[in-house]
């Protein structure tokens, strides 16, 4: 069990201290892909029960390394994404990743996530608030984020509809044998 976090049966629980957010730093890189794989093994799991064994191996295998080096270059120094992380006294619990499009005055939200330990307990809407807040300092004057439609994606569904997204494009990605 990580230092700081009680037992509650069936999961942890942060006790009542601060979450702080920083900028991320070069050193966090090994942390936040551990959390980005804790987060996401329920999705990619997901992904395999609805496309079946062939068809995950064909077209979705690489899926958890392409998302790690999809955070490793939103980490990376040249990046123009912005990348912050929850602080808390077990250490970094999660983080978010933005873009800002000073041409459109659109922020995105990107690729963040919380650690499974850590979830629930809000951890999540400080992030986006932070993002949030991030963007209308810039002066964006509207922010996006994008997330599955599958069950597995339905917590942050939740999270981004609690912080005010609301409106929403549905789309689909299909996959087939040939």
């Amino acid at each position: 069990m990580a230092s700081g976090l009680a037992v509650i049966p069936g999961r942890r629980r942060m006790p009542n201290t601060p979450v702080v957010i920083r900028p991320f730093e070069a050193g966090d890189l090994p942390r936040l892909q551990e959390i980005r794989a804790a987060a996401f093994a329920p999705v990619f799991a997901s992904f395999r029960s609805l496309v079946g064994d062939e068809l995950y191996a064909l077209a979705l295998s690489r899926s958890d390394a392409e998302q790690a080096d999809l955070l490793e270059s939103l980490c990376a120094p040249a990046s123009t994404a912005e990348v912050f992380v929850a602080m808390h006294d077990a250490g970094i619990i999660g983080f978010v990743s933005l873009t800002l499009d000073a041409t459109r005055l659109t922020g995105e939200i990107g690729l963040n996530a919380v650690h499974p330990d850590a979830a629930g307990e809000g951890v999540g809407q400080q992030l986006y608030e932070f993002a949030l807040d991030r963007m209308k300092a810039a002066g964006m004057k509207a922010a996006t984020v994008s997330t599955g439609g599958d069950a597995s994606h339905a917590p942050a569904r939740r999270a981004y509809e609690k912080a005010g997204f609301a409106a929403s494009v549905p789309s689909l990605w299909m996959v087939r044998s040939l």
